[in-house]
Formats: C-alpha cells, structure tokens, sequence
C-alpha cells in the first residue's frame, strides 16, 4: 500500500451515462468510505469478461464494503452504442453500477493502456492500486483486508448497501442465446447463454421442446433439470460410434465455467468431460493431457475436425483438440499470443477464436478469429486468412477479400458450395465469402448482434440474434449472388493515444511486483517470459521474438512513422511461506500504439502487476 506521502487523489468519473443505478448518477463523493474497485473494461474482450468472473466472490465476500464500479472503455464502434453496452451488461450478468465512457475520458484520466485495467481507491478518494490483466483476486483480497483494517482503525470506512440497482427481470423464451445445433431429428439446439442452459426447439425455431439445465449458473452435472452450466456457447455432435463409446452425444463449449460438457439426447443427462474448472494459466507445451486435469480457458465454441473435437478456445487465443475415446486434449493451433499470423500449425496467432464450422467434405475447418475481425480456415495442416486485416482494422466494406472488413464476427457456417456464411456480430450482419471468386458480399443486415448460422434440413439459413433473443429465418435466396448486396461502408481503426518512442534503440522494461505474501518461483525454470512483435514487422528492426527476461533493446525503425508494439510477458510465482506452496501465473497482452520522433522517450515500461500506487 502507499505512503500517505505518495497517496494520489481520484480523479472524477465521468461519462456519457450509468447503468445498474436505476438512473443516479454516481459520483466519488457518492463512495467516500467505501473501498472502490474500477474495472475499465470493453465487452468484446475475453479478458475483461474472466475478471468480471474474478470479480464476484470479491463483491460476495465484501459486499458491505466494497463497490465494483465498471468503466466501459470502447475499442469497437459497435461498443460506443448505448443500446449495445446495455445488452452487453445483462448478457454477461454484470451486478455492479457501470460508467458508459464511449469517449475514453475516464480511461485516460486513469492513464489506463490495456483491457482490462483495475484501480483500487481507498475510502478518503485516493488512488492505491493500479493493474493490468486478469487473475488479481488473491492480490485484491489481500489488499482489500488491509484497507478494511487501516480505515476500520481511523473510523473512515462506512459499512452498508452499496449503490447497485438491479434491472427487471425480461419475460423471453430465449435470453442472450450463443450458438445453435440442429438434430437428426429437424429440431435444432440452442445454447441459451444468460439462462446458463441449453434449449431444444422445434423444427420451427419457436416453439420450446425442453430445457436441459436448472438455468441457475453453476457446474453441476447430473439430470436435465438439475444439471448447470455458466454461459454456455459451442455445441458439437459427435459421430455416432463416438458417441456410443464416450457415453454422450453432444460436447458443449461450458464458457465461464472453463469445461466442456457431455450431453446424452435421449436423457438430457449432463456430465463433466474436459476440464478443470480452474482457468488456464500455464506455459504453451505439445503433450497430450488427461482432459479432466487440464486448465482450460474460456471454451466458445466447438467442431467435429479431423477425427477430433477442435475447441475455439477464445481465452488464450488457441485452437485445441480433445479426444473423446482417449479423453485427452491438448493444443491444435496458436501460441497465446494474440494477433493475426497465418502458416502452418501450431505455430500461428489467433486472436480470440470464437466460431467454428466444418467443410462438407471435411477438408477445412473455417473460423471466426472475432478480435482481428478475420475469417480464417485451417486446410492441409496450415491456417490461412480469407478476410481481415489485423487486431486494430474493423468497418463493414465488402468487395475484393483482401480489401473487406468485419467487425468481430463470432460465428460461421460453411456452405455446400465450399463458400462461407459470416455472423458479423458487431455489424449486425451475415456476410458471405466465395473462395471462387475471392469475394464478399452481405446478405442480410439489420440484425441484433448475430452470433451464429446454421442450416436447416432443407438447406435455408437460420440466424441465432444473439441481442433480440430469438432464431430467425434468411429469406429464400439470400445466400445466391442476385441476392446478395455490396456494401462499400465506413472503414475504422481503433485508435488510442499513441506512445512517443525515439527512432534506434528503445528500452522495453516490463516491471513486475509478486502481489504479497509470494515470490518468484524458478523451481521449473526461468520464472518469466516476454514475446514481442510488431505490426507492420517493419517497425522493430531488432528485438522481436521471445526471451527471459522482462527487460529487452529494441531497436524502431525511423522508416515507420507509426506502429503497434505486441507485447506479451509472463511471470510464475509461488506462495512464499506456505507449506503447500500453490504456484501462479501472472500474464499480460499490451498492444502499444507508438509513434516514432526523434527526440521522444527512449524507454518504455509496462507494469505486468501493479499493488503499487500508480
């Protein structure tokens, strides 16, 4: 915690409106005596949505004392829109007052740089703890202990109700649904994500035949009304000799709970059979692992692919299989770095993998890579980018591949013509990609955040709109070219306030601080880990790639006027004193906007976790 000497005053929060208030607006007055955690978060980004998840026995545990206020911090136009951020809101269940800061005044006020960013405020107003990433609970409810004691002692805390109001409850069949399925028998399976449960409909996509699930988040398995789940997504079906020997039908991306779940139809019985519940954060390895001890990481969605289940596994940015006869999993494609990079398995970049779907003749595996905005496909043991551009390249433009833009797709369906339907969530769209012609073009538009396409029995196309609770049906024909439409719309980039950094050589320091009560673990190794790279590559002309150490030269190139800095740093620690030492995994993603001058800084540093005063 901070000298009083060093203590720095909060600055005011400010937005474009509240929610979870019931209409007041707060402000830091309106705290004092309360400990205060600001989560600047954006709901596109897994990582924000594993702290809201982090967050919550946080919020049980101290719920006289503590107020989580989010601070929601746009990187996608569609995230500016105050309709959208308030789906996005009861979709994830957020049970905390939230700040809409389309503009990013409050992000900068706070000199926040990635997503997600926590600051922790004392009860006089003062800023004492400032950290980036995810995985800070331990370290938090540490701290939060000693504020309790230090302002307990001087009679500055204020215990009671804080200033959360929770929204009315909405009277639809479906809420939030994710993904959809549709059986041998012309019913189709939904993942009904804020209900946390999965919903069998009729043929017509209304009518609701059961629900599997007691639609109260949790884990349990068990019968179809007893079982739960936390935010499902994905649904797979397994082949029927598969099935017969694991015991189940139907894998189900088990989101939030960080598991894959098995599912008999003929029972609606549920069962655990990949993962440990715990969130993974461990180092990248090629080994085979048992699928009931593996850490797995915001599962999303899930695909029969080359004699395997592949996972979309959006937390860390991978591909994974998993084996339902050997009951292993382990990694197919990606290294946990998060950005585009296509060439052969497994040594590529994803970026937040979110929907998955199969060639009819088995050959490619497409894929919604949601934040690059990309449609990707593996084929032939290598992934290769159809459309998108990179993390921060985003609009609605259709045309030539190499020139169109989505914005954060989380769904795609193959087509027996070898082409690609595109949920294009963030555009409200479906698009269509024509391998033959290299082309895109949209189909539909006007939709409430698609997140996912299938086909019925006789070939029509059904959309689950996510944000408009519902299944809806694409006209006849609207999938063929003289139904299709080109859209030459607005092409957007994400742009945050560049850092200034001097041309030649630049030192990139990454400070780390072992939260209290541990230490750096090097019983296995080097202890941390940082990976850096650079869109366009031409800007480092040197100190690209993967080291040890969290200090490294890099060297800019003067030719390149503005870039992005990929960093990724890594740290393992143990409980210092402890018995039983648990081991810990801090990680952090930055993409750092630079611009280069002469003149300007020639050191960067990052804090990888912050328990100090900023």
């Amino acid at each position: 915690m901070a000298s009083p000497r060093s203590r720095v005053r909060a600055p005011e929060l400010r937005g474009r409106g509240w929610l979870n208030t019931g209409g007041k607006e707060l402000t830091l007055a309106d705290l004092r005596g309360r400990i205060t955690i600001l989560d600047f978060w954006t709901f596109c980004c897994i990582n924000c949505l594993h702290v809201l998840d982090e967050l919550r026995p946080l919020e049980d545990k101290y719920g006289d004392v503590l107020v989580v206020i989010g601070v929601h911090s746009p990187k996608f136009e569609h995230e500016r829109d105050a309709a959208a951020l308030a789906a996005a809101v009861e979709r994830y269940g957020v049970a905390h007052p939230v700040l809409d800061d389309p503009d990013l005044v409050t992000w900068q006020q706070y000199a926040a740089k990635a997503w997600p960013t926590l600051a922790v405020i004392d009860p006089e107003g003062y800023v004492v703890a400032s950290m980036a990433g995810e995985g800070h609970a331990e370290g938090l409810s540490r701290l939060i202990d000693e504020l309790i004691a230090t302002h307990d002692a001087k009679g500055t805390l204020h215990r009671g109700d804080g200033p959360y109001v929770p929204p009315a409850d909405a009277q639809t069949a479906l809420r939030f649904p994710g993904k959809a399925m549709r059986l041998s028998s012309g019913n189709l399976l939904v993942s009904d994500s804020a209900r946390h449960s999965l919903v069998e409909l009729a043929a017509d996509g209304e009518t609701v035949v059961r629900r599997i699930g007691s639609g109260e988040r949790g884990r349990a398995d068990g019968p179809a009304g007893g079982a739960s789940f936390s935010e499902p997504q994905g649904l797979c079906l397994l082949p029927p000799h598969e099935a017969d020997i694991a015991g189940y039908d139907v894998v189900v991306a088990d989101t939030v709970n960080h598991l894959l779940r098995g599912v008999r139809l003929d029972t609606g019985e549920v069962t655990t059979i990949a993962g440990s519940g715990r969130p993974w954060r461990s180092t990248v390895d090629d080994h085979a692992h048992d699928a009931l001890a593996a850490d797995l990481s915001s599962p999303w969605d899930v695909a029969w692919y080359d004699g395997r289940v592949i996972v979309a596994m959006a937390g860390i940015h991978q591909l994974w299989w998993f084996d339902p006869i050997k009951r292993t999993v382990g990694v197919y494609a990606g290294t946990t770095v998060e950005a585009l990079r296509d060439g052969p398995l497994p040594d590529v970049w994803l970026a937040q993998p979110s929907g998955l779907s199969v060639s009819s003749d088995g050959t490619r595996l497409w894929l919604a890579d949601s934040e690059t905005s990309a449609l990707r496909y593996v084929k032939g043991g290598a992934l290769h980018t159809a459309v998108g551009q990179g993390l921060f390249d985003f609009g609605h433009v259709d045309g030539p591949a190499a020139e169109a833009l989505l914005q954060h797709p989380l769904g795609v369906c193959a087509l027996p013509d070898g082409s690609a339907l595109v949920a294009d969530t963030y555009n409200g769209a479906v698009r269509r990609y024509d391998p033959e012609t290299a082309r895109v073009s949209t189909v539909a538009s006007g939709l409430a955040e698609p997140s996912d396409v299938v086909l019925d029995a006789d070939g029509g196309v059904i959309v689950v709109e996510s944000a408009a609770h519902r299944l809806v049906r694409l006209a006849p024909g609207a999938v063929s070219s003289s139904g299709a439409v080109t859209v030459a719309g607005e092409r957007h980039r994400t742009e945050r306030p560049p850092t200034d950094l001097a041309p030649g050589e630049v030192t990139l320091e990454v400070v780390f601080t072992p939260p209290p009560g541990q230490k750096l673990d090097e019983s296995f190794g080097p202890s941390t880990r940082l990976v850096v790279s650079a869109s366009p590559p031409e800007l480092l002309l040197d100190g690209a790639g993967t080291t040890t150490g969290l200090r490294r030269t890099l060297v800019l190139n003067e030719a390149v006027p503005t870039g992005v800095l990929q960093v990724v740093a890594q740290a393992a620690t143990c409980d210092a004193e402890a018995e039983h030492a648990a081991c810990h995994l801090t990680r952090q993603d930055w993409g750092v906007p630079v611009r280069v001058i002469e003149g300007a800084a020639a050191r960067l540093p990052l804090i990888l976790r912050g328990l100090d005063t900023p």
